[in-house]
């Protein structure tokens, strides 16, 4: 088989796994409702329970877990690909943990609960900064090694604030929301976190998706690439602020979530023969599908102890992730 075509297939099945898990994701969830009334209630005008539950509990919790898997599916392929880093993903360059830290200030000060919007944009806004400051600290011609070095030190400092906001909590109910919405979730979000958060992550995914042929380029390296006509300052904001932007918007309505962006694209880069342009699409599918699929488990496993999404993520991510380490360094032997 051509790798045109398999790379077709592959994305033709994601693209259907992606349509049934959304649909399951709207038809699945405590309150017992038939498959044909779930679809039905989405486009009822009459206001009833079942169609409440519907256009205002479900179809934005699915919405959210669609756009917000895809985001950092996408986000984890660019900076794998631009970074040439295979333990690249968000985190790396502070933009979850900074966003985790504006919310966690929205909380702490109270401010969440008087205005609850105040949330997802103040993490928004954290990210927003935080990219900022990476960007101040790399410089212009800042290259790749000078850009993780400056991530990490941007996630060190929003990590230790986190602490130092919990530490310093005076009330432990809030110290308790502040753990619970670092742990991610995607339960009692609303329509009005879509539209806040899903045309950041919409704006993200253009500038990001706009990197396919110059990530080809630079599997060649970067002086290579450069001698191609690649311009790598362009290349560097938009990876960089393209993350900040959607995976900003992502961690402000969902909380941290892991390993995503992480793991698949090392899981699907074997099916599209390595080239990044292609893995891009596939990836933010394929973290559609994984995303969509916890946040089902979730709802199935405990469906009456909150479990939270960034737990169920974490706990099948890591052991999976390890197991791509083992093989690879079979592989190398």
């Amino acid at each position: 088989m051509s790798g045109d075509r398999r790379y077709r297939l592959v994305l033709a099945a994601l693209l259907l796994l992606t349509l049934l898990l959304f649909l399951l994701s709207l038809t699945i969830g405590p309150a017992a409702i038939a498959f044909g009334d779930s679809i039905a209630a989405l486009f009822s005008r009459k206001g009833d329970a079942i169609a409440l539950i519907m256009q205002q509990i479900r179809l934005p919790r699915a919405i959210l877990g669609l756009t917000v898997g895809a985001t950092l599916g996408l986000s984890g392929a660019v900076l794998q690909g631009y970074l040439r880093n295979p333990l690249a993903e968000p985190g790396l360059i502070g933009v979850s943990a900074s966003a985790s830290l504006g919310a966690v200030l929205a909380i702490y000060t109270g401010l969440s609960a008087v205005f609850p919007l105040s949330l997802p944009i103040a993490a928004l806004a954290a990210a927003v900064v935080a990219v900022l400051v990476v960007q101040a600290l790399a410089g212009l011609q800042g290259g790749v090694l000078t850009i993780i070095l400056a991530g990490v030190a941007v996630s060190s400092f929003a990590g230790a604030m986190t602490s130092l906001a919990l530490n310093l909590s005076p009330n432990p109910f809030a110290a308790i929301e502040i753990m619970f919405w670092m742990l991610g979730s995607l339960a009692d979000r609303s329509m009005a976190h879509v539209w806040l958060a899903v045309p950041f992550m919409i704006a993200g995914w253009i500038m990001l998706g706009m990197l396919g042929r110059a990530l080809d380029a630079l599997t060649l390296g970067h002086e290579t690439a450069s001698t191609l006509g690649v311009d790598m300052r362009r290349v560097q904001w938009l990876a960089v602020l393209g993350t900040a932007v959607s995976v900003g918007a992502a961690t402000a309505v969902a909380g941290a979530i892991g390993f995503v962006g992480l793991v698949v694209p090392h899981m699907l880069r074997p099916l599209v023969s390595g080239r990044p342009s292609r893995l891009l699409p596939a990836s933010a599918l394929g973290g559609a599908c994984l995303l969509l699929a916890a946040d089902i488990l979730v709802r199935l496993v405990a469906p009456d102890r909150d479990l939270k999404l960034g737990v169920l993520t974490a706990i099948v991510g890591a052991p999976f992730f390890l197991w791509l380490v083992w093989r690879e360094r079979r592989r190398l032997a």
